[in-house]
């Protein structure tokens, strides 16, 4: 097949009636209102340098076309919002050139670029439920579920709400100098016990009343009983984060409970990569114990963006339940044996391994690691997005030094010039105590998203 021609530009006056008529075919179907009014009004906003005369949040409206060889395919509109945030409203790729050549992934490449360029913090938009394909779309593209609104737009019709926060490469590069690890809360390393206790008593009453040396007592004592397997006797799961000096960083304890819900209470963390590796990390662990977890707590705007990202749905909003003027929000997932394994990954590497050249990585032997099959599904998941691949072979060795007299070091990290460069990267992740737990190398086959 020839490759096309594709010219992505503003849209001029001679473009009215492809984007009346693009934007009333697409949009009838899910949203009330007249499509060609609305359409007129964007459309003249655009032509006057952007200035929409009736709006109030909006400083700047963009429209741009898509052709393809010469003949009009798609259109998207951006909607800048004095709050730093941009609109699409809407994308549409004409029916007959849907599903070819990735226009729609061009169309929303080209906006993101131009967002980023004028220093937006997110683009967003809204999408009908039912516009299944539209909903698929997004969601490959990294936008995350902020909630849902029934008849909004046009009664019978649920409206998503989706997004997608931009970052500086600053930011990312901050959050992945952290190494944390999520592993099962050891009651016999009193170095740890101590930190759980001092990290609980001295957050948690920022949130809850009630918290005292007793209360952390009984949580140690429910871990006591987990081997009991009683719902009944309301034995506790507790899960650490530690960063690389194996000093606890975040604490998340999980009760089962009666009917299989399990209920994760406290869930805490000092850092928003502690927050993350606990939120990434446990779900798999405790699918054995029941179909559902739910937490009770009180996010930070950066918190509830990762609750979001990683499919947690807010259930409700409790005024005062655990505190006097603090909201308690309950957040919930459901999980079970079709659960997928996931991995967190350093955007770094999860950019080599997403363009190709990285198809080794490595671990140290943990429990939840070592269980991995050859063969499994695994999510890898960054501080921004996530991709899906297949484990094609998994290799055990005592130490990376042997790792790297059996694995091409250009497999593991691209980026590097030399076999020694790796072996310092992988021990400043890993300190030697981890190294001891074995080391493991898997061969990724990188899945269509």
């Amino acid at each position: 097949m020839k490759t096309p021609f594709i010219v992505i530009r503003e849209a001029g006056s001679g473009d009215y009636e492809f984007v009346a008529n693009l934007m009333h075919n697409a949009l009838e179907p899910y949203y009330g209102g007249d499509h060609r009014a609305h359409a007129k009004r964007i459309f003249d906003a655009h032509l006057d340098g952007g200035h929409d005369k009736v709006g109030f949040f909006s400083f700047e409206q963009l429209m741009f076309i898509m052709e393809v060889d010469n003949v009009k395919a798609g259109m998207i509109h951006l909607v800048g919002k004095r709050q730093s945030t941009y609109k699409i409203s809407p994308l549409i790729v004409a029916p007959e050139f849907q599903g070819h050549f990735g226009l729609g992934s061009r169309l929303l490449e080209h906006a993101e670029k131009y967002v980023r360029d004028q220093n937006a913090r997110q683009l967003y938009c809204t999408v009908a439920e039912k516009n299944i394909s539209a909903m698929q779309f997004f969601a490959r593209k990294d936008f995350i579920r902020a909630g849902t609104s029934e008849s909004h737009y046009k009664y019978g019709v649920t409206e998503v709400m989706l997004y997608k926060p931009f970052y500086e490469i600053s930011a990312i590069t901050s959050l992945d100098q952290m190494n944390v690890s999520v592993i099962p809360f050891d009651e016999t390393q009193q170095k740890m016990k101590e930190q759980v206790t001092q990290l609980l008593l001295t957050k948690l009453p920022l949130s809850f009343e009630g918290i005292t040396d007793e209360w952390v007592g009984a949580l140690f004592a429910g871990y006591n009983r987990r081997n009991t397997a009683d719902i009944n006797a309301k034995y506790k799961l507790i899960f650490v984060a530690i960063d690389n000096n194996n000093d606890v960083i975040g604490v998340a304890a999980a009760t089962p409970k009666k009917g299989s819900p399990i209920k994760v209470m406290p869930f805490i963390a000092t850092n928003m990569v502690a927050f993350e590796a606990l939120l990434i990390d446990i779900p798999h662990q405790l699918v054995p114990y029941g179909h559902k977890l739910y937490i009770h707590i009180d996010p930070t705007a950066e918190e509830v963006v990762a609750l979001q990202q990683l499919g947690w749905t807010l259930d409700a909003a409790m005024p005062n339940s655990y505190r006097p003027g603090i909201i308690t929000q309950q957040w919930s997932l459901n999980i079970g044996e079709k659960t997928m394994k996931t991995m967190r990954v350093k955007k770094r590497f999860y950019d080599l391994i997403q363009s190709g050249k990285k198809d080794i990585e490595v671990r140290v032997g943990y429990d939840s690691i070592k269980r991995i099959k050859n063969g499994e599904h695994i999510q890898l998941i960054s501080h921004t997005a996530h991709l899906n691949v297949r484990v094609n072979a998994i290799h055990h060795y005592p130490s990376f030094e042997t790792m790297l007299d059996n694995e091409p070091y250009n497999r593991i990290a691209p980026d590097a010039s030399t076999r020694e460069e790796v072996l310092s990267l992988l021990k400043a992740i890993y300190p030697p105590e981890k190294e001891k737990l074995g080391v493991i190398a898997f061969e990724l086959d990188l899945l269509k998203k």
